[in-house]
């Protein structure tokens, strides 16, 4: 399916939980950030994840991820995480996330969603409510 470039932004501020002894974001926590945006992103649409694995018995989970990390995160930052769905597979969604704080990128990523579902761990076809939703 053709590319969909339209921006989805989640903030989110940086807690003493996230950084290391020296007041920087650790860099794993990156990756928590862009996992609850993902969530906001599919509950913006109408797409509540709980509801999709519960009822529908529909799960994405990261399949392939590419990351590099720019500048550091601090305590306290309100970091800004974005979202560009770039293509619609059968069974996959290629996404773009960016985590900025103060117009400046700290880290980037393209990633994979593959859908599964949540009985077998198999990939399945995303239903077309899914896709008209996204």
């Amino acid at each position: 399916m053709s590319k969909n470039m339209d921006l989805f932004q989640w903030s989110v501020r940086v807690y003493f939980e996230d950084v290391d002894s020296g007041g920087i974001v650790y860099y794993a926590n990156y990756l928590k950030f862009m996992e609850r945006a993902r969530t906001e992103w599919l509950r913006a649409d109408g797409l509540d994840v709980a509801e999709l694995e519960k009822k529908d018995r529909i799960l994405f989970v990261v399949k392939s991820l590419e990351i590099e990390y720019s500048r550091p995160a601090r305590l306290s930052d309100l970091l800004s995480v974005s979202i560009v769905l770039e293509e619609i597979g059968r069974v996959s969604l290629d996404l773009f996330q960016e985590i900025t704080y103060d117009k400046q990128v700290l880290c980037s990523g393209r990633l994979r969603l593959a859908c599964l579902h949540a009985d077998t761990l198999r990939p399945i076809r995303i239903p077309a409510g899914i896709i008209r939703s996204l």
